[in-house]
């Protein structure tokens, strides 16, 4: 019988586990397969306008000038939106949970950062009066050097993604240039192993590809209100987001959701919803925005490149006693959702096994390249991918059956965390046992009688006896104890604010998130350039500045695997 958490989910979870290997059938597919579930391009309106984007064909460069002249003359074009027609032409999806700072345009009116960032919205009588009238946007753009590499966007001279974050990488905790894992002193661990194992894992970008693009249809109703039927996977982000680029409470606005038809994590930061209902507010008309197939393989955000550098101190007898990582999200040209990622990689760190030493560098890295997104445990994937792949290679080095050699190292109960939680409900020891008796793959006796729920706790529970402090990759210009500026108005564009004194962080206790902690890096051969502090941010960001409008309200509260807590 398995075990879960029934002080939590006492009531979600059935032992017995009925429904594993039976047919079940969907709530939804009478709906699916008599093709009668509703999506929301089914939603038809009399007096439907369409809207189609006019973007930019450069990795990065300035917008001299954008005339929409042409366009607007253009047969069946009812009216052309640029930057300045936003209310609040600033996003990013965390800021909604005090969680970043407002770095994208809606609509760019001085700089574009990535290849097909809109500049401008053109909505026409029909779709392809739409694309017609884009076509003729014109714009007079002033190229910039451009950066595509995680590794080379922090060096030094490298070009500048945006202004905000100077070293070209995200702000973590306000005060770092990066997240930090600090558990035990990897650096006397290394020296003392039999083999120090080293490795290099790249995952590049993958688009989603929902059968469904992303879009949605927005009307006027009556009350001075506006209906949306939209694709997205998130409704009330998408209604969050609505309310502040729109600068409308979100009493004003009705939300509908529907089926969709695919999304994968690509439809959870969408921005058509304001765009649709904006056009409808400018035009009293509905107004259709959905990406055709180029347009979701090209702008789409995919799920964000990640390279992971690894290295392990292992015994002879196979146990690790040192691990670190160093490892670079690629963002792409704004947040989005990827300073969360990072995150929650940093929080499953060092995978399914007790290490008494581990080290991470982990950094939100920005890029000329596509904004990137979630997808399907962001995060977490590409990560297990990189520590799978880098076990079995140290399984070979010291001349290890590769599940026997996980079998070792795996969490048992009890065991403390590198982030400083135990253990509890483990299995994969259960799981590796099974994987071997299906493939055919003979355990020693040992591997055999070996159990998740023994020879857990003891000394395995404890902290490591010494974990040294760590301040580097502070930086100057951020405040010190948030994501996001108290007091801050919502869209506007940021006044570094320099942090206020901070006593040194000498606590080891499991009731805190693992960070400012660390030892000097060993040297090893191959490991990736450290990357320079940041520097503090201009006073005069080159982002567009909205006009004013009411007082934000308070953030969303938020949970994240770090254990922070905003309200």
């Amino acid at each position: 019988m398995i075990e879960f958490r029934k002080d939590l989910f006492a009531d979600e979870r059935d032992d017995r586990l009925t429904v594993i290997g039976k047919p079940v059938r969907r709530q939804d597919i009478l709906g699916h397969v008599t093709g009668r579930s509703p999506f929301f391009d089914d939603h038809l309106f009399e007096g439907l306008l369409h809207l189609r984007c006019a973007r930019s064909p450069h990795h990065h460069a300035r917008i001299r000038r954008i005339d929409v002249t042409e366009a607007e003359r253009s047969p069946g074009v009812v009216r052309v939106l640029t930057g300045r027609d936003v209310p609040c032409n600033l996003n990013t999806l965390l800021s909604l949970l005090d969680f970043g700072i407002d770095d994208e345009p809606v609509l760019s009116g001085e700089r574009v950062r990535y290849m097909g960032e809109p500049v401008a919205a053109v909505i026409a009588e029909s779709e392809a009066a739409a694309r017609e009238g884009a076509a003729k946007v014109r714009v007079d753009y002033e190229p910039l050097p451009h950066v595509l590499d995680v590794e080379e966007a922090i060096k030094p001279g490298a070009p500048v993604v945006l202004d905000i974050y100077p070293g070209n990488r995200f702000i973590c905790h306000g005060k770092y240039d990066h997240q930090k894992l600090r558990f035990g002193d990897v650096e006397a661990a290394l020296r003392t192993a039999d083999y120090v194992v080293e490795g290099r894992y790249q995952m590049s970008p993958i688009e989603q590809a929902p059968i469904e693009t992303c879009g949605a249809i927005a009307a006027p109703e009556t009350n001075d209100r506006y209906v949306c039927y939209t694709s997205t996977q998130a409704l009330f982000f998408s209604l969050a987001t609505t309310s502040k680029v729109l600068r409308l409470p979100s009493s004003r606005l009705h939300f509908i959701g529907g089926t969709v038809g695919g999304g994968f994590g690509g439809k959870v930061d969408s921005i058509h919803e304001p765009l649709a209902i904006l056009g409808a507010m400018l035009t009293g008309r509905p107004v259709k925005y959905a990406w055709d197939r180029e347009e979701e393989m090209q702008v789409g955000g995919p799920r964000g490149a990640e390279r992971w550098y690894i290295t392990d101190g292992v015994m002879r007898d196979g146990r690790i006693v040192a691990r670190k990582f160093v490892g670079y999200f690629d963002s792409g040209a704004y947040t989005r959702l990827t300073s969360y990622a990072i995150m929650k990689a940093v929080g499953h760190l060092p995978g399914p096994y007790t290490i008494p030493n581990v080290y991470a560098d982990v950094y939100c890295v920005f890029t000329n390249r596509t904004p990137a997104t979630a997808m399907r445990g962001f995060g977490i994937t590409g990560v297990d991918f990189a520590i799978e792949a880098h076990m079995d290679k140290v399984a070979e080095v010291v001349g290890m059956n590769p599940i026997e050699f996980r079998i070792l190292n795996s969490y048992r109960d009890g065991d403390m965390k590198a982030h400083r939680r135990i253990a509890k409900n483990c299995a994969l020891i259960e799981c590796c046992q099974v994987v071997a008796e299906k493939a055919g793959v003979a355990l020693s006796p040992e591997a055999k009688r070996a159990s998740s729920r023994q020879g857990g706790g003891g000394e395995r529970a404890q902290l490591p006896p010494r974990t040294a402090l760590d301040e580097k990759g502070r930086v100057e210009g951020f405040a010190a104890h948030g994501y996001a500026r108290k007091g801050h108005r919502r869209g506007a564009p940021d006044t570094p604010v320099r942090p206020s004194p901070e006593p040194a962080f000498a606590r080891t206790s499991s009731a805190l998130p693992a960070r400012d902690i660390a030892s000097k890096p060993p040297s090893t051969a191959g490991a990736p350039p450290q990357p320079a502090p940041a520097r503090a941010a201009p006073s005069q960001p080159p982002l567009p500045s909205p006009p004013s409008g009411p007082a934000p309200r308070a953030p969303i509260r938020f949970s994240s695997i770090s254990g922070l807590r905003r309200r």
